[in-house]
This record gives structure tokens, sequence and C-alpha cells, in this order.
């Protein structure tokens, strides 16, 4: 007997694969509904980490050395074709559509200014429920920026990401219970808070005058 939607997660409606996009690819995979590719991306991108681990390197090194080499095939392939009387290699015209950057570029700029604009209202005091959700996402960052380096956080995140929506999916009913029991318990936490800092501004007020 499935859950109802009150006792689901903020009433969500759609199911975990909708929410990935349904028929695309990405919901299977992310889904394990194709369980081949998933293991072959979790596996290649294990083997990649292991090699950032071991070796020593960074990703902005490896990423030169990989250029560097690929350069030097090419300029060698090149030189040689050239003396050989044979055809160079086959590289496509490469190059950035006018339109593709506009619309990378407006993407851009509304994502900024919608940062800005939070920001600004958390700086000035407008919100206190935005003021915590900044605070707590930023005190998260620094303790996991403290933690682990860019390469082993894309590495976890690509983990949890194959592997907690399947999970969900699977026990959604107990986790949704779970979770809207602590859900319930922050809101309470933030009900007191909201009247603490109400009474610190009656109290101030009061002061005033």
């Amino acid at each position: 007997m499935g859950s109802s939607s009150s006792d689901q997660l903020f009433n969500r409606q759609r199911t975990i694969h909708e929410i990935f996009g349904g028929s695309f690819a990405v919901a299977d995979v992310v889904l394990w509904r194709q369980r081949s590719i998933t293991m072959g991306i979790l596996i290649i991108t294990g083997l990649v980490w292991l090699v950032f681990e071991e070796s020593g390197y960074t990703l902005l090194s490896l990423c030169s050395s990989v250029l560097l080499l690929l350069m030097t095939i090419l300029f060698v392939w090149s030189k040689a074709a050239s003396l050989l009387n044979r055809p160079a290699p086959p590289l496509p015209d490469m190059y950035l559509r006018e339109e593709l950057v506009a619309e990378v570029g407006e993407l851009a700029r509304k994502a900024i200014n919608m940062l800005v604009i939070l920001w600004r209202d958390v700086a000035l005091g407008k919100d206190s429920r935005l003021f915590l959700r900044v605070a707590a996402c930023l005190m998260l960052i620094s303790v996991v920026g403290g933690l682990t380096d860019i390469v082993s956080l894309c590495y976890i995140s690509l983990v949890v990401v194959l592997t907690i929506p399947a999970l969900y999916e699977r026990f959604s009913e107990p986790i949704d219970r779970l979770l809207m029991c602590a859900y319930g318990g922050l809101l309470r936490i933030q009900v007191k808070f909201d009247n603490c800092i109400a009474a610190i501004r009656k109290f101030d007020f009061e002061k005033i005058q």
C-alpha cells in the first residue's frame, strides 16, 4: 500500500524517476535501470580518483600533462604527415557559436544577479530564515572543504548521486516518515527562534521609547 501524498516529503506528487527526467537516459542511469552503464561510470570514476590519490597529481597538473601529451602527438603526426605526403590529423573545426556564448552569458547574468539580491537581503537582515539557510550552507561547505579536496569531493558527490536516489526510490516510505519527523522538529526550532527574535526586537523598541 503506497503512502499518501501527505506522508511524502514536501507532498511530492511525482515519482523519483519522473523527477530525474522520466524516460530520459539520465533517470535510468541514476536509478540503476541501466546497471551496466551505472557500474561502468562508478568503476571508471573510481579508477580516476585512485590515480589522483596515488600519483600525487592535482586536477590542474593532470589536465596540463594530458593536453601537453595530446598536443605533442598531434604536432609530431602533422610534421610526419607533411614529410611523408600523408593526410594531416583529422581535426574538426572547433569554434563557439555567438548564440551559445550569448545564452551562457545570459544564464550567468541571471544567476549572479539572483545571488547578489539574496546576499543583500541576508546582509540587511530582511529574512532570518534565509540567513539561517545561507549560514548552514556556508558552514557545511567550510567543514567539507577542510576535510577533503575538490577531486575527492567530486567523486563522493557522484557516488551520492548514483546511490542515494536509487535507495530512496526503494525505501521511500520509511525514509519519508523519518524526514517528515525531522522536518517537523526543525520547524518547531524555527518557530522558537522567530519568537526569540520578535521578543528581542520588542525589547529594543520599548527600550528606545
